[in-house]
């Protein structure tokens, strides 16, 4: 980073089925309570940047800019970003850039998604404008479809079994279990993943995040300082069809993102205490640790087998705590900010110096790595 970037503010709505909010009503809360735990007044906001992917498809709303700045007194200059599943942290690296460049010393960043209000299918066929319209769609393929391809792949090459497979939504379930804003609170065993309906072989129901509502805000500042920084922020793109790539079972978005990231921010994999992967289908779980840095190719499932309580988190990391997309919930637009803010939380609860934010769009055609520090804590 070219300026110290800090966190100085953050909210998130409950993720879910918020049948009875508006796309408007989850802005207002998130906005609301960021700006309540920011140290700084509503008009020291220079500018707004909105993540959001299917407001017109889901909810007839496009200039959603405009919408979130009006909620703010001084109708501060506002823009939206889209990068389909990536927004929310796309949305941060914007911020970074404006700030950095000194055009503005605080702003807002709301990434936000209302998507269960409309029938699955037409969900499942707006969310595949995130692959390649010429060489995806016409073949019937959906997000589960392409996902499935790349488990089958992965199970083959490296020998990954169903009963491992099922240990990532189980350990990702318990850790949601205790936090209040998840769309699932409830535990589930590894059995209950392959008993679970299938829904693009070897993908059942529970390998899958599910369609969410929900909002997460945060307030960035060059102006004034926390203990939490933004260390790095960095963007890194693929093909937006896995047909044209050399290899489906790693994705060269996150490991160029990562090694850009991790060089910016002066840190290896052994420095970072918490991890957010984008886990949204349990192979993308087990490749993203690989790809990160974290594990060997073919490895990824070991961080979820070395435990000392069969499927729970190794002791000298916390992964996914939030529960990951899969028991969060995966409301797009918001899922890249809240990500950074579970980090950042994560930082100041357990006084540790750094974390890791991995967010991607489609089948990782982009990705952005964010890296935060606390500051509070000594080398």
């Amino acid at each position: 980073m070219q300026r110290d970037i800090f966190l100085i503010g953050a909210s998130q709505t409950k993720f879910g089925e918020l049948w009875g909010k508006s796309l408007r009503d989850l802005a207002e809360e998130a906005v609301g309570k960021a700006i309540a735990d920011a140290s700084c007044l509503p008009t020291a906001i220079d500018a707004v940047i909105v993540a959001n992917m299917l407001a017109e498809t889901a909810n007839n709303q496009a200039h959603l800019g405009a919408m979130v700045s009006s909620l703010l007194p001084h109708r501060p200059p506002a823009l939206r970003v889209e990068a389909a599943c990536a927004s929310g942290s796309v949305a941060v690296h914007t911020a970074c850039a404006l700030l950095e460049s000194g055009r503005a010393q605080t702003i807002l960043v709301l990434g936000l998604e209302k998507m269960t209000d409309i029938p699955g299918e037409t969900i499942a066929c707006a969310l595949m404008g995130a692959a390649d319209a010429e060489e995806d769609q016409p073949s019937g393929l959906t997000f589960p479809g392409i996902f499935g391809l790349i488990a089958n792949r992965y199970m083959h090459e490296h020998y990954l079994t169903r009963d491992e497979l099922n240990l990532v939504s189980a350990t990702h379930h318990l850790n949601a279990a205790e936090n209040p804003y998840a769309h699932f609170q409830n535990p589930i065993d590894p059995e209950d993943v392959e008993k679970s309906p299938i829904v693009a072989d070897p993908l059942h129901v529970l390998d899958c995040s599910p369609v969410s509502d929900g909002a997460a805000a945060c307030i960035l500042s060059t102006h004034t300082a926390s203990q939490v920084r933004l260390a790095a922020s960095q963007l890194a793109h693929d093909t937006l069809s896995i047909t044209k790539r050399p290899s489906i079972t790693s994705f060269r978005a996150t490991k160029d993102a990562a090694k850009k990231a991790y060089a910016e921010a002066g840190v290896t994999t052994k420095d970072i205490s918490h991890i957010e992967h984008h886990d949204c289908f349990s192979i993308a779980a087990v490749i993203n640790l690989e790809d990160l840095g974290f594990a060997e190719k073919g490895k990824g499932i070991e961080w979820y087998k070395n435990s000392t309580t069969h499927y729970s988190l190794l002791t000298t990391h916390s992964l996914n705590s939030s529960g990951g997309l899969k028991s969060c919930g995966h409301p797009v637009g918001a899922t890249g900010v809240k990500q950074i803010i579970e980090i950042g939380k994560k930082l100041k609860e357990e006084k540790t110096q750094w974390g890791l934010a991995h967010n991607f769009g489609g089948a990782c055609a982009t990705c952005c790595v964010t890296i935060l520090e606390n500051t509070a804590v000594s080398p």
